[in-house]
């Protein structure tokens, strides 16, 4: 099941979009990672836990981690099922839930520089079936695992004004979106460790020269102006701060020394331009990662969130439903790319 910020399915125009590149490791002096066996419905010992949640993300997973030597077809982002990987549905909830919701997620093992990385790919949401089995599932991976360190990783709403699609932000403390006070950041229950990111690739130009540029075009993007709404609203509409266009070298902030967070919300909201935006100093904006930092914060666990700008700052003039359904054409479009990237970065902050 793939659920995510943007469930609404589109009729985009077909792009002629490339395949995701094999990773050049050698082009920055790093090492693909180890793969390791794990065995069916026993959850192994690991130091770190990598958990990401839609399908596209869980194929630029497996790309970065388990099949970094050749390429990925672009049509691999709708890939609902990768092999040796095992559902993990241990001490599953009773009663009846939603279809699809009977186990808590995927997983499979390997090794990143010497540390065993459990990598899981979430079917349990904030809002799918709601936060005690999220909280339930986060706890079980640390004690399972016996992790120090839980890293999540995937596409996320831009908040900040500068962050073009495709911008990776490193963070490590989330904030949980009160709506009973949505223009008061201070009275949002704030999570937040001392975990810092492993800057010794992150900080490096040959590293970060190595992630591939989104590759939006003006055409491509033109095309998928034209064809949403029935075109009723022009590209400069949909996008008036150019954010939809990806940058020529993919911009990665580690905010781990600083304490900016990000925002999670428990429905889909989306960060405008307008002056009193609420998130307009957010790292970006989800739907999960501050309930996992509040459960590694009560298990005295480190955490941090690898978070893709998958769908920039929208136009606060147009309705809200038109810039939440423009935000989900963009993320669809271009969210394999992205949460490429951002798995790549989270490689290189273990």
């Amino acid at each position: 099941m793939d659920t995510n910020r943007h469930s609404k399915t589109g009729s985009e125009p077909t792009l002629n979009l490339p395949d995701l590149p094999a990773v050049p490791w050698s082009k920055f002096g790093g090492e693909a990672p180890k793969l390791l066996a794990s065995e069916a419905g026993t959850l192994p010992s690991a130091d770190v836990v990598v958990i990401t949640w839609a399908e596209a993300e869980w194929a630029a997973m497996q790309q970065v981690f388990v099949e970094s030597g050749t390429a990925m077809p672009y049509s691999a982002r709708n890939t609902s099922k990768w092999d040796d990987w095992y559902r993990y549905d241990w001490d599953m909830p009773s009663g009846t839930w939603p279809q699809y919701w009977d186990y808590w997620g995927e997983y499979r093992l390997v090794e990143v520089r010497g540390k065993k990385v459990l990598l899981f790919k979430s079917n349990t949401h904030l809002d799918w079936p709601g936060q005690s089995y999220l909280e339930q599932m986060t706890s079980q991976l640390l004690s399972a695992t016996g992790a120090s360190l839980l890293l999540s990783i995937g596409t996320a709403g831009g908040a900040e004004l500068e962050d073009h699609e495709g911008t990776v932000r490193v963070v490590t403390s989330g904030q949980i979106y009160d709506p009973k006070y949505p223009t008061d950041p201070s009275k949002w229950a704030t999570y937040y460790c001392d975990w810092s990111a492993n800057d010794s690739f992150i900080g490096k130009a040959d590293f970060t020269d190595s992630l591939f540029p989104i590759p939006t075009t003006k055409s491509d993007l033109e095309s998928l102006a034209g064809a949403f709404e029935g075109g009723k609203y022009s590209l400069g509409e949909l996008d008036a701060n150019g954010l939809c266009f990806g940058d020529d070298k993919v911009k990665v902030y580690d905010m781990t020394p600083d304490k900016q967070s990000l925002v999670t919300t428990a429905t889909f909201v989306v960060a405008t331009n307008a002056t009193d935006s609420p998130f307009k100093d957010k790292a970006c904006v989800e739907m999960d990662d501050a309930i996992l930092g509040k459960v590694c914060f009560e298990k005295g666990a480190k955490f941090g969130f690898v978070r893709n700008v998958s769908d920039p700052v929208q136009n606060a003039a147009l309705p809200v439903s038109v810039q939440g359904d423009w935000g989900g054409v963009i993320y669809r479009t271009y969210g394999l790319y992205t949460s490429y990237n951002g798995a790549l970065v989270a490689w290189a902050a273990i």
